[in-house]
Formats: C-alpha cells, sequence, structure tokens
C-alpha cells in the first residue's frame, strides 16, 4: 500500500492491551474519495486500527499521519476538533440520541459545532434526503425501522461532509436488503463528496462495494491488491 498522496496513512502501528498484542507493525494508507475495506476475523485488531486511525486509541509506538500532520503530535483537544468536524463515524448500531427526533440527530453535529438551529436543520434536510428518509425526519429514532434508522447515522455522519467517513460494521444489525441499500447509499454519497472512507466489515458482500481490501490478521495489516 503506498502512501503517496494519501489523505491518512500509518506506519508501524503498535498496540497492546495487556499481555495481548491488538496491532503488530500494522501499515495503512487511504487517499480522498477511496474507499478501503478493513476486514479480519473477530479479535484480528481491525477495530483497534480503525481507533488508532480515528485518533480515540493511542498507538503504543508507530506514526499516523492526517493531510500532512501527525495524529499523535496534536493534543486531545485538537484531536477531538478533528473527530467533529473532519471526521465522521457509522457504527453497527446507529447510537442516534433517543430524546431528539431524527432532523435533530442528523443536526447535530453542525449544532456542537457552533452551527445556528435553522441553518444546521436546513443542512440535515438536504441529506436526509440524499439518504432517502425524509418520511422520519419528525420521528424519534424509537419510531423507525433499523434500516431507517441507520440511513438517518449515515446522514449525520455525512452532514459536517466530513474528509474521512469510519465506519464500524454499518450493516451488521440489518438484514441483506437493508444493507445492501444502505451501502449504496452511503459510498455513493461519500464519492460524491471525495470523502475517503474506512470500512470495517466481515462481511464480503458489503466489502464488495470497497476500492481496495486490507486483511488484518494476528494485529498486522495485509493489502490484498498489492498481494495479487
Amino acid at each position: 500500500m503506498t502512501s503517496i498522496g494519501s489523505l491518512l496513512n500509518a506506519t508501524d502501528l503498535r498496540k497492546t492491551y495487556g499481555s495481548t498484542p491488538a496491532l503488530d507493525s500494522a501499515d495503512f494508507a487511504i487517499h480522498p474519495g477511496e474507499v478501503v475495506a478493513v476486514m479480519g476475523p473477530s479479535g484480528s485488531g481491525k477495530s483497534t486500527l480503525l481507533h488508532c486511525l480515528a485518533g480515540i486509541v493511542r498507538p503504543d509506538s508507530g506514526t499516523i499521519g492526517y493531510n500532512g500532520r501527525e495524529l499523535s503530535a496534536m493534543s486531545d483537544a485538537e484531536r477531538s476538533a478533528l473527530r467533529r468536524t473532519e471526521f465522521g463515524f457509522i457504527f453497527q448500531f446507529g447510537r442516534l440520541v433517543p430524546e431528539l427526533t431524527c432532523l435533530e440527530n442528523v443536526a447535530l453535529p453542525l449544532r456542537l459545532s457552533g452551527v445556528k438551529r435553522k441553518a444546521a436543520e436546513a443542512r440535515a434536510v438536504v441529506w436526509l434526503e440524499r439518504l432517502e428518509v425524509t418520511g422520519v425526519a419528525a420521528k424519534r429514532p424509537g419510531e423507525v425501522s433499523g434500516g431507517q434508522g441507520q440511513r438517518v447515522a449515515v446522514a449525520r455522519s455525512l452532514v459536517t461532509e466530513p474528509r474521512v467517513l469510519f465506519a464500524d460494521e454499518p450493516t451488521g444489525a440489518l438484514d441483506s436488503l437493508n444493507g445492501e441499500r444502505v451501502m449504496q447509499l452511503l459510498t455513493a454519497a461519500a464519492r460524491d463528496t471525495r470523502a475517503a472512507v474506512v470500512l470495517v466489515t466481515h462481511e464480503a458482500r458489503v466489502a464488495a462495494y470497497s476500492d481496495r481490501e486490507i486483511v488484518v490478521r494476528d494485529g498486522k495489516a495485509r493489502d490484498m491488491a498489492a498481494a495479487l
């Protein structure tokens, strides 16, 4: 995997929890507009890799560069701001705020960044339309289906137009039909905005939406394209 011209890259990442190595000399690189699937069995280190790349977890050693900056050199406040404005996140279970409407959930990242309510909700409506769920705008998460809720979560992750989108098993809680539609909409929207997508999955049908696959096993990352 080449880091030349990459937006986000990591070199020789190592992370150990107790006596258990989660990452062992793992490398990674992704370019703007690229969708990279990170695959591997449970406990292989793929989620740890995602958390390190996103600045959530500090590796024990190695370097992570984002847009010409070293993540480990940033303060906690700087990394937090990065996750709020330039990084987007989608999880297996959407993690929507149950007390808020779906529209308010999508607008929330903008509101946390200081955008006025009216402007934030106007942008949220645009993303609800793109994810084909405008009909649930006034409903709360508990009142919508799993597929609808995950599309709302995708809209929320993209409303700030992040440069990197981290998706951790985004269809893991959905049936195959809803999972396929979520992936179609997610990848189309990300490519339209030139967002790079780090997609953690164990499903081949989900990985099929990516441009490239990285397999993590025993803490090591292997670029399948380079292996051919």
